[in-house]
């Protein structure tokens, strides 16, 4: 029991005035933790980027293996973190070894149809008042003619450099992708030793909490992981089909540029349309006109039938959040954060929801701003 000599007047007056301070000092170690790590991410973003991309390895990695654990339970964890490791790369050998020569001589392919078809784009922009008017605008980094710090003298090149630059770059990147899928699987064969030891970092009394919000981040990555390489493998297939049944060329390696492009939400979406109608246009305005019906029609099926059925096992992300954090993560960490976005996005906001108390009346605020109304809330009930 707390003793004060003090006088129980002047105490009175004090408490209040300590609790006070209590709070305003509370609130300035919030401020200066959210300084210090935005700082951290502002100085080591890409760091933290190939971090979390590893993390995100070990996830998937881990949730295979405890597939795997719960029809073979006699597989010790280590054991089946390492079979379904080796499976993946024996599946990637074989599809690399079978169609791999292909699909790379499609994408070489693509990326030369991607920079004739731009060219003659521009040379057709150029002749006519309107698309002048779009070039002027343009940037210079996307073949414009309005300044830009890009620096690429044509729309070809500036496009195709966008849309399949990974291409001309993939040796670039090889190290860090070795990196992140080693770390990945290190991760994933000692998960417990990596979560204690940022355990430990909290304070004694928040290490329950921290433990349980660690966990349901990981839950959540699982989940949008899995939904999202489903959603993915959907638009890839469809976008293949529709394309070869319209004559397309190079369907294939369009396709997979669609799923790939997929794992972005909403943006990979253009992305990944971009040069199957720069190719259809090539062929005829009909068949262009055809290829953007397509990938409306698959954006459509994806957003309104596929997605609320994956959302339902999965996550929800409001629409505005996911655009929004692509922005933010994109602007401060580049093309990583862009790609990273919605993961990362997913984890804080299963983090957030489990971490605050949840609403009285979930319905209260969508009567209040008219979004639905008190009929219309008992027909649904």
């Amino acid at each position: 029991m707390r003793i004060s000599f003090s006088d129980p007047a002047e105490r009175s007056e004090t408490e209040p005035r300590a609790r006070e301070l209590s709070k305003i000092a509370g609130l300035m170690r919030i401020t200066l933790a959210l300084t210090l790590m935005l700082l951290a991410i502002w100085l080591i973003g890409d760091v933290l980027a190939v971090i979390f991309a590893s993390a995100l390895v070990a996830v998937v990695l881990h949730g295979l293996a405890r597939m795997l654990r719960r029809h073979v339970p006699i597989i010790p964890y280590q054991g089946a973190v390492a079979l379904v490791t080796v499976v993946i790369l024996i599946a990637m050998i074989g599809l690399g070894w079978s169609s791999g020569p292909s699909i790379s001589d499609q994408f070489i392919r693509l990326k030369q149809a991607l920079i004739t078809q731009s060219g003659e784009l521009r040379a057709h922009l150029s002749g006519s008042t309107i698309g002048q008017m779009v070039l002027d605008h343009l940037p210079a980094s996307l073949g414009g003619n309005a300044p830009g710090t890009g620096g690429l003298g044509s729309l070809g090149s500036g496009l195709a450099g966008s849309v399949t630059g990974l291409l001309s770059s993939v040796f670039g990147i090889i190290g860090t992708l070795l990196v992140i899928l080693i770390a990945g699987l290190y991760f994933a064969l000692s998960p417990a030793v990596y979560i204690d030891g940022m355990i430990r970092l909290v304070p004694t009394q928040h290490r329950p909490a921290a433990r349980e919000l660690m966990l349901t981040a990981g839950a959540t990555l699982w989940a949008w992981t899995a939904g999202q390489a489903l959603d993915m493998l959907v638009v890839g297939m469809l976008s293949g089909i529709g394309l070869s049944l319209i004559g397309v060329p190079l369907a294939l390696a369009l396709g997979v540029v669609a799923g790939l492009c997929n794992f972005i939400p909403y943006i990979g979406a253009i992305l990944g349309a971009v040069p199957a109608i720069l190719l259809g246009l090539s062929l005829g305005t009909h068949e262009g006109l055809f290829v953007a019906i397509l990938y409306c029609v698959i954006q459509f099926f994806e957003g309104n039938v596929l997605a609320p059925l994956i959302q339902r096992r999965a996550v929800h992300m409001p629409p505005a959040m996911a655009i929004l954090s692509q922005t933010v993560f994109g602007s401060i960490l580049g093309a990583p954060g862009l790609i990273l976005a919605s993961p990362i996005t997913a984890a804080l906001l299963a983090m957030g929801d489990k971490a605050t108390a949840p609403l009285e009346d979930e319905n209260q605020t969508r009567r209040d701003v008219g979004e639905v109304t008190e009929e219309e809330e008992k027909q649904q009930k």
